[in-house]
């Protein structure tokens, strides 16, 4: 149904308008009190076995929504209510800032992916926290933080350090984004004196807070195996709790879409189906290098359940979701979880 009506209706329009459109209806669906039962009804799976603890928070499923979607966090009542087992919202930055100019997200339905320079749009983390305080479900919740694009990098561990104050209290973990490739210089963050230095700041400032919430470290697929090395050390020494892998890659290899139309969409974060392979990489290399003692949380590529089954059985305690909600829709993450029960 939805990938032979629904889905062609939605991608006659551009992404950002579809977004928006279908953030209103959401919203509005949140006011009418009928629509959360109807929800979970369709999507929601409950079975125990697909219950999971990872970095001491009990998920109800392991399938989640990546950052990127509701970066705001107003709508993640609704998207709990399709089935998530939990929601990561963000990235948030402590300025609202409105990111980089349209178009800036765009399509390559030839390959199932797309490609964004959205830049950190968002409201600033202090909206983001005004919604939180709305929670009306208990659904797992992820805060995705950045530095705004106009601090330096000198100054970078500052925006960290406040995004982390702000949120600490009204998520379940906390996700460092130093990876994103919209963002000028910002993997540059990623370089290991640096991210040693953002990361052992805000575990210090963790141990002194009475809530103490995970921290998880979100790493580009474009990394090398000396860094992905890098990482793991950083990951010993600070004792964060987790990775996410992936962000989205800069590179362009083995598209069938035109070199033309790559070339006339320009620069940008590419996501969906060309990214599966290397972000299953990522996984394998890190869980077997750490003897399976990381928690990571896969993301990149996901548009198959066996996609998802293949990233959790490379190392992955949980799986996210983004790109291929867009191209499979909402009763993806119903396909999922019933396909993990299948081997279980």
């Amino acid at each position: 149904m939805y990938k032979i009506f629904i889905r062609p209706l939605l991608f006659i329009f551009k992404p950002e308008t579809i977004h928006k459109i279908v953030f209103i209806s959401l919203k509005a669906g949140a006011k009418i009190p009928c629509v959360k039962f109807i929800l979970k009804s369709i999507f929601t799976v409950n079975n125990k076995q697909l219950n999971r603890e990872v970095f001491g928070i009990k998920f109800k499923n392991p399938v989640g929504l990546a950052a990127g979607l509701d970066k705001n966090a107003e709508v993640f009542d609704m998207l709990g209510y399709m089935g998530f087992g939990f929601v990561e919202i963000g990235t948030v930055t402590p300025k609202p800032q409105k990111g980089n100019p349209k178009p800036r997200l765009f399509r390559i339905k030839k390959d199932l992916g797309l490609i964004n320079r959205m830049g950190f749009n968002n409201k600033g983390v202090d909206y983001a926290v005004k919604q939180l305080k709305k929670k009306k479900s208990d659904i797992i919740i992820g805060g995705n933080i950045g530095k705004n694009t106009l601090t330096p990098n000198n100054r970078a561990i500052d925006d960290y350090e406040y995004c982390f104050d702000a949120l600490n209290d009204y998520v379940d973990y906390i996700v460092v984004n130093v990876s994103c490739p919209n963002i000028k210089d910002l993997q540059e963050l990623q370089d290991k004196d640096a991210l040693l230095a953002i990361l052992t700041r805000l575990k210090e400032k963790s141990l002194k807070k009475s809530q103490k919430k995970p921290i998880l470290l979100k790493i580009s697929p474009d990394l090398t195996n000396n860094q992905l090395d890098d990482v793991i050390e950083i990951v010993n020494i600070t004792k964060i709790d987790g990775i996410i892998a992936t962000n989205t890659t800069i590179k362009r290899d083995g598209l069938t879409t035109s070199n033309e139309k790559i070339n006339t969409i320009g620069n940008g974060g590419l996501s969906g189906k060309p990214l599966n392979k290397r972000s299953t990489e990522i996984i394998k290399y890190i869980s077997v290098k750490s003897n399976n003692k990381i928690p990571i949380i896969a993301v990149g590529g996901v548009l198959t359940t066996n996609d998802a089954i293949e990233k959790l059985k490379a190392g992955a305690s949980l799986v996210q979701i983004y790109t291929g909600f867009i191209y499979e829709g909402p009763m993806f993450i119903k396909q999922i979880n019933k396909a993990i029960l299948n081997v279980v």
